[in-house]
């Protein structure tokens, strides 16, 4: 039956896959961006040139001021984004203090605000090594608070929380979604570096899928 539900919608592979997801189960979709300083800025420009090819409305919200009680991320500090394989402990650089449970509590409200029963967002078992905030019960445990902390109920769902990326991606490829308009990679260049993990994770993904990543690499 279709509802109304929010999809937190950064413009990377997996959340596209996300959003695509919804409007095939026939939902009224919002999709919500943030901007958090984050350096791969340019997933919020591919974000935006999908949702006004769809008609989709799209919010994106400047959240940046945050980053002055949270720091140590490759992803919002000076530091170097770390290369080699997205589970190596090097990667765990990556990780933006708490920012699932922020950015949920936003979307959360925001659905609470426009009447949407649901908010989905892309955590997958690929990011359970490094990602606290995308395992089972950490989503499990949102859902629970969701629901409890407003009049009306608001479910948080990961729909592909328990298949990694190359399962991610065989579902978007069956649904017939061009990966041209994604964005993945960490750093905000005009190419993706093809070496940090994010960008490892989603060449692997294509290769188990026997396909070619249509987006250009640095040499």
């Amino acid at each position: 039956m279709s509802q109304k539900v929010v999809v937190i919608y950064s413009g990377g592979m997996d959340s596209f896959t996300v959003l695509h997801k919804a409007l095939q189960e026939g939902n009224e979709v919002l999709a919500l961006s943030f901007k958090y300083g984050q350096r791969h800025v340019k997933e919020l420009e591919v974000a935006a040139n999908v949702c006004k090819q769809h008609g989709i409305p799209h919010k994106v919200v400047d959240i940046t001021a945050i980053n002055s009680l949270l720091s140590g991320s490759s992803l919002t500090d000076d530091i170097d984004i770390p290369e080699g394989h997205y589970e190596e402990e090097s990667m765990k650089s990556t990780v933006v203090p708490n920012r699932n449970m922020i950015l949920l509590s936003l979307a959360i409200g925001y659905a609470v605000s426009e009447n949407a029963s649901a908010v989905y967002y892309g955590a997958h078992s690929g990011d359970h090594a490094i990602y606290p905030d995308c395992r089972p019960e950490f989503v499990r445990q949102m859902d629970v608070v969701s629901k409890m902390a407003n009049y009306d109920p608001v479910a948080v769902h990961a729909p592909y929380l328990d298949v990694d990326k190359n399962a991610i991606l065989a579902d978007g490829l069956k649904m017939g979604l061009d990966y041209s308009q994604t964005w993945t990679c960490y750093n905000g260049r005009d190419k993706a570096c093809g070496k940090c993990g994010a960008c490892q994770e989603r060449l692997e993904a294509f290769t188990a899928n026997g396909m070619e990543d249509p987006i250009l690499y640095e040499e």
